[in-house]
């Protein structure tokens, strides 16, 4: 069951990146084969063509995220048991990131999104059968745990989500400043161009990257308070400051300075877009990548 599973969630997720990116090289293809130049001053043309998702690529999308999120349940959380590892919380990770994005792109054409998050959640949801996860103490069946666990992943999620976003800023501002830069009006590769072409104004990215820092805050916020009730109430100690606990107060505090020095002096630019990615980086850190290095290089089970 689990293995048909795998094999539809990345047919779904593959197919849907690989009808993405043709749809992406007929917006460049169609217009230089009309005559028309590929830059800025096809921008309103590639738009139109990228406006975002149809209806039935939407519908196949909430399929893929159905059948995603029935294989990291049964995956997961087998009998009453608890299975994870670097590799079930990237999957998971990306897994919610597709899911934050079928939303967005009801109010937003997020092609250039679309075209990152799809292929990266295609190859997330196949790494839990190359690297397999340990199996967790009994108390994870208890339903604080498990709220616990929920509660993280969609903070993880919110925030990987985020991270693309910045990237994608990043990038669309370089071109910008290349373009203020330069007399042509063409710059830069037909598919880079038009692929940044199909994203929303900064601003509107802006917009949307500070909103999900902020609900991603919060429930980072609630992980690490219901972290600390879990190791009190279930396991009768304090909350250990081992390297995980650290980077994830580290990147707690990263991303609550930046949402204090937004809100105080109107923090933005390519500053606080590397901020959010080193806060993001931080926050991988804290367990994917501790538990990659203890799984896969040292060997070793960590709970």
């Amino acid at each position: 069951m689990d293995i048909v599973l795998y094999a539809l969630t990345a047919l779904l997720y593959g197919g849907l990146a690989v009808a993405g990116w043709r749809a992406h090289r007929h917006t460049v293809i169609e217009p230089a084969l009309a005559g028309v130049p590929s830059g800025i001053g096809s921008a309103p043309a590639v738009r139109s063509k990228a406006s975002g998702m149809s209806g039935v690529g939407r519908a196949l999308l909430l399929v893929a995220l159905l059948v995603h999120g029935l294989l990291l349940h049964t995956t997961i959380f087998p009998q009453n048991a608890m299975i994870f590892g670097f590799a079930f919380a990237l999957s998971a990770m990306f897994w919610l990131g597709a899911g934050i994005y079928w939303i967005e792109s009801f109010f937003f054409p997020l092609d250039g999104l679309r075209l990152l998050v799809l292929p990266l959640a295609c190859i997330a949801s196949l790494l839990p059968l190359v690297f397999g996860g340990v199996r967790v103490l009994s108390y994870s069946a208890a339903p604080m745990f498990k709220l616990h666990f929920l509660i993280a992943n969609i903070a993880y999620g919110l925030f990987a989500i985020a991270a693309l976003h910045a990237v994608l800023m990043l990038m669309l501002e370089r071109r910008l400043q290349r373009m203020r830069g330069m007399a042509t009006r063409h710059t830069g590769s037909n598919w880079l161009t038009s692929w940044l072409d199909a994203l929303p104004p900064l601003l509107t990215l802006e917009k949307l990257l500070f909103r999900l820092i902020a609900a991603g805050f919060v429930l980072l916020t609630l992980t690490l308070v219901s972290g600390v009730a879990f190791n009190e109430q279930l396991l009768n100690r304090a909350l250990q400051f081992d390297h995980k606990t650290v980077f994830a107060f580290l990147s707690w505090l990263m991303f609550g300075a930046l949402l204090t020095a937004r809100r105080i002096s109107g923090w933005r630019g390519r500053a606080a877009l590397r901020w959010v990615l080193a806060s993001f980086a931080a926050l991988l850190l804290a367990y994917v990548g501790s538990r990659f290095v203890f799984e896969v290089l040292l060997h070793r089970a960590v709970v």
